[in-house]
């Protein structure tokens, strides 16, 4: 039972930070840098708050790439949130393209993954009715 003073809460946004001030939020740090020393065709980038799992699949999608020469990325320290990748294209293409498009590639199959599971999960429940959790 609220009090003077005292007010029901709503739910916050995902990822929302209020900064003490009605309406206003913290605006989020920026998780993608270029790095120093980067041209069109050659650069390296630094992912916060990111690790192994994106930075092994983004590594695969982005070689896939016919236009890559060379795509890596690394865990500078184990106690950093930090994800830094390096990419070389061939050819004059553009290295902000092929990052672009590895990660789009990457969205589109993990949507696929996504709804083969679901799929195949949704044909596992409607053949096993005995097996299905209720709520």
């Amino acid at each position: 039972m609220a009090t003077d003073g005292d007010h029901e809460m709503a739910d916050a946004t995902a990822g929302a930070e209020a900064n003490g001030t009605s309406g206003d939020f913290v605006k989020e740090k920026q998780r993608l840098r270029l790095l120093p020393g980067s041209s069109d065709t050659q650069a390296s980038f630094a992912f916060e708050k990111e690790d192994h799992t994106l930075g092994n699949a983004l590594r695969y999608m982005i070689m896939k790439n016919p236009d890559v020469e060379f795509c890596g990325y690394s865990i500078p320290h184990p106690s950093e949130t930090v994800m830094n990748l390096r990419i070389q294209t061939w050819d004059n293409v553009s290295v902000m393209d092929v990052l672009k498009r590895g990660l789009s590639d990457l969205a589109d199959l993990c949507d696929v993954v996504e709804d083969k599971f679901t799929a195949a999960r949704d044909d596992f429940n409607d053949s096993h009715p005995d097996r299905v959790a209720t709520k």
